[in-house]
This record gives C-alpha cells, structure tokens and sequence, in this order.
C-alpha cells in the first residue's frame, strides 16, 4: 500500500504539472479583474444632474446648491471637489436579537470636508467593517454641505469664524457654536473639533450640554450646528435676487435625448 502511495506520489498523483497550470490560470484571471474593474471604474451617470455634470455645463457645485438640486450620485462632489479627506470618527458594534441568536454587524461615521467651507457626515450599518466605512464614506459625499464663515469684530483678511451663535440638537445632545476672536482656535472637545476643521472654521467657541459621551449624536448635533449657518440673512445678503432658469431648463435640449443603455 504504501509503495503503490510513493509510486503514485512519484507519477504525480495530484497533478505537479496541474497545480503549475491553475496557479497561472489564477494569475490570468485576477490580471482579467483588474481589467474589468478598471473598465467599470469609467462613471456613466444615469440622473439629470450626473448628466450634466458629466458633460461639463455645470462648472461649480455652488450651481448645485443655488437651485437646491438633490445629488444622488457620490461621483458628482468627486468632481467638484477632488480635496475631500474623509476621517473616520468611530466604529461601534450594533447586535439585534434574532430567533437564531444575536446578529452582529458593524456602524461607521465618517466625516468629510476640504477645509475651505465643505463638509459632509455619514453614517452607514454593514456586516463587515470595511464595507461600513466605504459606505459612510458615500453617504457622507452625498450629503456634503456649503459652510457660511464670518468674521469677529473687525472685517480684515479671510472669514476664520462662524457668522453668529447657531445651536444643533440631536437626541439629548445640544451643541453651540460661538464667534472668537482670531487667533484663539478652536475651543472644544474633540469630536467637534475634527468637524469645525474639516470645515475650515479656525476660530470658535463651543458649547454643550446633554449625553456628549454619546458620540453618534454629539457630531450629529455639531453637523446641524454647521449647516444653520446658512439659514437665516443678514444685511450682505440684502442685495436684490436676480432670478435664473435652472440647470435643467437651460440645458433641456440635451437631457430630451435619450441615450443608449450598454448592457
């Protein structure tokens, strides 16, 4: 028995030449991969506004948030604005009790900002954690916001501050942001912190009160702090609204026509 074993061992019972050949077939079909996906890399944007975007008529993303134009596709802010470093702010486990047991999966948020008045925040659920954070940093694209800067006291050099006292609120966390003066920094715990620099805030009292240890919360409630910056006018912003067509009345033409669907 065991010579016939050492005889077959020495015809190549488990195939020498077999295991060479599926290694190189493996090398082939991951250089295919790499091939396809560097294929389907190529954006092909199926909205209105990844259409037009795509085909260069909307120049700014300023554009976008002037007629409230909802973005639905992460490869428009790409395009815009290729700076964004994205920070991921925390992983925490998330279990739910099914019939079979407790079934765990992973929650990621994820804040973005180019740190010249962008920032983005998202959050995504996943069974894996990769998974998570690649989808919180999607999500986190999509919901990218303008940030209005200002100035304390005196108006000379760039805007370094929030404009006045804006407050967010999520959950039992409340979050304050306060005008300082240049130089001062930014004066808060560091979940807030991170986001007020993503922004490109470099001066800035904060306040806050309820579960901060509650960080989900407590950068949700510094995200809406943020995006109130832009809801209320003050006198520079008095001048009369000269009133334009949309994007999607301008360039009507070229969104009738209906293009072919590659399968």
């Amino acid at each position: 028995m065991a010579d016939s074993g050492s005889a077959e061992r020495g015809r190549g019972g488990f195939g020498r030449g077999r295991g060479r050949g599926d290694r190189r077939g493996r090398r082939g079909d991951r250089r295919g991969r790499r091939g396809k996906e560097s294929e389907s890399e190529k954006w092909v944007p199926v909205t209105k506004l990844g259409r037009l975007v795509n085909a260069g008529l909307i120049r700014s993303i300023e554009e976008v948030y002037l007629f409230s134009l909802p973005i639905k596709e992460y490869q428009i802010v790409d395009t815009f604005l290729p700076s964004l470093k994205d920070e991921v702010m925390k992983i925490m486990p998330v279990q739910k009790q099914t019939r079979a047991g407790q079934r765990t999966r992973f929650k990621a948020f994820v804040v973005i900002g180019d740190h010249n008045g962008h920032v983005g925040l998202g959050v995504k659920c996943s069974k894996e954690v990769a998974t998570a954070i690649r989808g919180a940093i999607i999500l986190a694209k999509l919901s990218v916001i303008p940030v209005r800067r200002g100035y304390w006291g005196t108006v000379l050099g760039d805007p370094h501050t929030v404009p006045a006292k804006v407050t967010g609120k999520c959950g039992s966390s409340v979050v304050r942001l306060v005008p300082a003066p240049r130089g001062t920094g930014i004066v808060a715990a560091p979940v807030p912190k991170k986001l007020l620099q993503l922004a490109g805030i470099s001066d800035c009292y904060t306040q806050s009160k309820g579960s901060t240890r509650t960080l989900g919360n407590f950068v949700k409630a510094t995200f809406m702090a943020i995006s109130h910056t832009y809801s209320f006018l003050t006198p520079d912003l008095w001048a009369p609204t000269v009133f334009s067509p949309s994007p999607y009345q301008q360039h009507s033409d070229l969104l009738a026509k209906t293009t072919k669907k590659v399968y």
